[in-house]
C-alpha cells in the first residue's frame, strides 16, 4: 500500500511523523462507463483547451483559480508550497473532544495513519493509548491535496485513523425539510417501536454483503453467455401506505424474529390466533355493550310510553268520574226543582176552591 501523503502530528511539544494511506477502496464499488448507444463504443472525456480547441496532454495540465468575475489565475506548485500555513506539513491538534460531539454529517474520507520512522513509534503509541483510555478524539487542521481542511484523529484497534471533516458552513440548514405540522406519537407506539428495535439483533456478514454488485455481475455474466440471469428468491419489501401503525410494528417484530428463527410457524399461528381472539373479544364486548345500551334505551322508551298511557287513562277516568258526579248532582237538582214545582202546583190547586168558596160566601151575604 502506497501512502498518499506524509506530514507530522503536533501534540503539544511532541511531533509524530506519519504517513497517510487511503482507508477506503472506491474501485470496489459498482461503476459504469458511458457508451454510444448506436454502436456500443466508449464515450470518453478528452482534455481539450478551450482557446485552441486541441487535446492537451497530462504534463501540460496545471492548476488555476477562478475568481468571482470568471477570471482564471494560474497557480503553480511553488505558489502553494509558499503558503504561510503551518498546516501545509503539520496536523496541529487543537482540542480533544468526545466522539459523539462530532456531527456525522461532517465526517468524510478516512485515512490510516502509520508511524513514518522508528523514532515515531513510541509517541505514536502514546497518543493512541491516551485517547483510548480517555475516550477522546483529536481535532485539528491539515492541508491535503491543495486545500486546508478539518480533520479528526481517533484510535481504531492498534492504529490511528484520520478522517477529513467538512467545515461547519458546508452543512446545509434543515429549512424546508422538517414536517409542516406537529406529529404526536402515543407512548404505546414508542414502546412498540423500541421492541422492534430490540428484535433486530446484531449485524451479520450477510447483512453487510453487497447484493447489488453480485446481482449486477450475474446480469453481465448472463449477457455474455446469452442466457437469462438467475437470481435467488428474495423477500419482497412491503409497499403502500401504513394505515395501522401499531399493527405494522407488531408484524415487523414477528417478521424479524421469524428471520432469525426465534419463532416457528406454529407459534406464530398460535400468537396470531390469540390476537384475533382478543380482538374478537373486544369487538364482542363492544357489540354487547352497544346492544345493552340499545335495549336500555328501548326499555326506557317503552316505560315512558306506558307511564304516559297510564297517566292519561287515570286522568281520563278522573275526568269521567267528575263528569258523572256533576251529571248526577244536576239530575238531583232538577228532580228537586220538579218536586217543588209539583208541590206548589198542588197547593195552588187546593187554594183555588177555597178562594172560590170564600167568594161565593161574600156574594150570599
Amino acid at each position: 500500500m502506497r501512502p498518499t501523503a506524509k506530514f507530522s502530528i503536533s501534540f503539544g511539544l511532541v511531533t509524530i511523523p506519519v504517513a497517510a494511506y487511503n482507508a477506503t477502496d472506491t474501485a470496489a464499488s459498482v461503476s459504469f462507463v458511458r457508451i454510444h448507444t448506436a454502436d456500443g463504443g466508449r464515450v470518453r472525456n478528452q482534455p481539450v483547451c478551450s482557446l485552441e480547441g486541441t487535446e492537451v496532454s497530462a504534463d501540460e495540465i496545471g492548476r488555476g483559480y477562478r475568481t468571482e468575475d470568471d477570471a482564471i489565475v494560474p497557480l503553480t506548485d511553488e505558489d502553494l508550497d509558499a503558503l504561510p500555513l503551518p498546516t501545509a506539513r503539520t496536523l496541529t491538534i487543537l482540542a480533544f473532544v468526545a466522539g459523539g460531539d462530532i456531527d456525522p454529517l461532517q465526517i468524510g474520507k478516512g485515512y490510516y495513519l502509520g508511524a513514518d520512522s522508528p523514532a515515531a513509534a513510541k509517541p505514536y503509541a502514546l497518543l493512541r493509548d491516551a485517547m483510548e483510555r480517555h475516550r477522546r478524539v483529536g481535532l485539528g487542521k491539515i492541508a491535503l491535496h491543495g486545500r486546508e481542511t478539518l480533520a479528526m484523529i481517533r484510535p481504531v484497534q492498534d492504529m490511528l485513523v484520520m478522517q477529513v471533516l467538512l467545515w461547519p458552513h458546508q452543512i446545509r440548514p434543515m429549512t424546508g425539510v422538517l414536517p409542516d405540522r406537529d406529529v404526536k406519537v402515543a407512548a404505546n407506539e414508542v414502546r412498540a417501536a423500541e421492541t422492534l428495535m430490540d428484535s433486530f439483533g446484531e449485524l451479520s456478514e450477510e447483512d453487510v454483503h453487497d447484493h447489488y454488485r453480485e446481482a449486477l455481475e450475474e446480469i453481465v455474466a448472463a449477457k455474455l453467455a446469452h442466457r437469462e440471469p438467475e437470481f435467488g428468491a428474495g423477500e419482497e419489501a412491503p409497499a403502500g401506505q401504513v394505515m395501522d401503525l401499531m399493527a405494522a410494528l407488531q408484524d415487523s417484530v414477528r417478521a424479524a424474529k421469524r428471520a432469525r428463527g426465534e419463532i416457528d410457524e406454529e407459534a406464530e399461528e398460535t400468537e396470531e390466533t390469540e390476537e384475533e381472539t382478543a380482538a374478537g373479544g373486544r369487538r364482542t364486548a363492544t357489540k354487547s355493550a352497544a346492544r345493552k345500551g340499545t335495549t336500555a334505551r328501548k326499555t326506557a322508551k317503552k316505560t315512558a310510553r306506558t307511564t304516559a298511557k297510564t297517566t292519561a287513562k287515570a286522568a281520563a277516568k278522573t275526568t269521567a268520574g267528575a263528569a258523572k258526579s256533576g251529571s248526577a248532582a244536576g239530575k238531583k237538582t232538577a228532580a228537586a226543582k220538579s218536586a217543588g214545582t209539583k208541590e206548589a202546583a198542588g197547593a195552588a190547586r187546593k187554594t183555588a176552591p177555597a178562594r172560590q168558596t170564600a167568594g161565593r160566601g161574600r156574594k150570599a151575604g
